[in-house]
């Protein structure tokens, strides 16, 4: 019979394999806290049990659940701006006589990144560009996606969001909350997607990928195989977006660096 210890182990090891993400020593109690919730959640007493019933195929319900618990980010709207301005101020004007916009917010949580995006557009290119703007958002986690889907967000995630913009994209829907607007919401679609399945099932490539936020759960050769599948369903001359706080330079020599958290796939390059 394993110990606390053994299972908590197990557990992390497990997350590695199934879903890339690596929880260090530093973060071993923020992963503990989660992992609670999900014991309370289940009725499960022990770090053991949880880890020998997440072996178990018939304990679905069990392992999305964990998967959620860990992989579970705070996110908001406008988060890290410095970033967003470079996607408005260098990209957008590259994308704007596309017939098609096609962007991919990975790890996309409960979608503010993705709403986001599709109002950074409509405010530099307009409103009637938006019909020519596809924005997939993707997550492992089935419960955040379906609150992507409803397009419903709090105040605490709204924060960042400028009044004129608050009135201008989001209807208030009581409970200090407020919901996107259908021109917004019908240009982001959502749909879970694990990172670490690869290669990705796109049929089209993407001219824009952000992935922010995500590859600091992810050890250092889960990183290297995600922005190389990245890379590989990105358009010549597309581009890549990152957190501040992550870089792609030491993790992959196909992409070139054209500023913080911006990386380019060269013209030339296969599709």
């Amino acid at each position: 019979m394993i110990n606390e210890e053994a299972g908590f182990e197990q557990i992390r090891s497990w997350l590695g394999q199934r879903c890339g993400i690596h929880y260090t020593d530093q973060k071993k109690d923020l992963l503990l806290q989660r992992l609670n919730r999900v014991q309370r959640a289940f009725n499960i007493e022990r770090l053991a049990e949880m880890s020998r019933r997440l072996g178990d195929s018939a304990e679905h319900d069990l392992q999305l659940a964990v998967m959620h618990a860990a992989s579970t980010n705070h996110t908001y709207f406008f988060r890290e701006m410095d970033v967003l301005d470079k996607f408005r101020d260098m990209i957008l004007p590259k994308l704007a006589k596309r017939q098609d916009i096609r962007i991919w917010s990975a790890a996309c949580s409960t979608g503010d990144e993705a709403y986001t995006l599709a109002i950074i557009i409509a405010e530099a290119l307009g409103m009637d560009a938006l019909r020519r703007v596809s924005i997939l958002g993707t997550d492992i986690s089935a419960p955040v996606v379906e609150r992507a889907e409803a397009g419903i967000f709090g105040q605490r995630q709204l924060e960042q969001v400028p009044p004129g913009l608050l009135g201008k994209y989001f209807t208030p829907v009581g409970m200090g909350q407020y919901e996107v607007i259908d021109a917004i919401r019908s240009r982001c679609t959502f749909r879970r997607l694990n990172l670490k399945t690869q290669p990705y099932p796109f049929k089209q490539p993407f001219q824009v990928v952000f992935c922010r936020n995500i590859l600091y759960y992810f050890d250092v050769a889960d990183q290297k195989a995600t922005i190389n599948a990245i890379y590989d369903v990105t358009e010549p001359d597309g581009f890549l977006i990152t957190s501040v706080t992550e870089s792609v330079r030491e993790l992959s020599n196909r992409w070139e660096n054209v500023a913080t958290s911006i990386s380019r796939k060269p013209l030339g390059s296969a599709a």
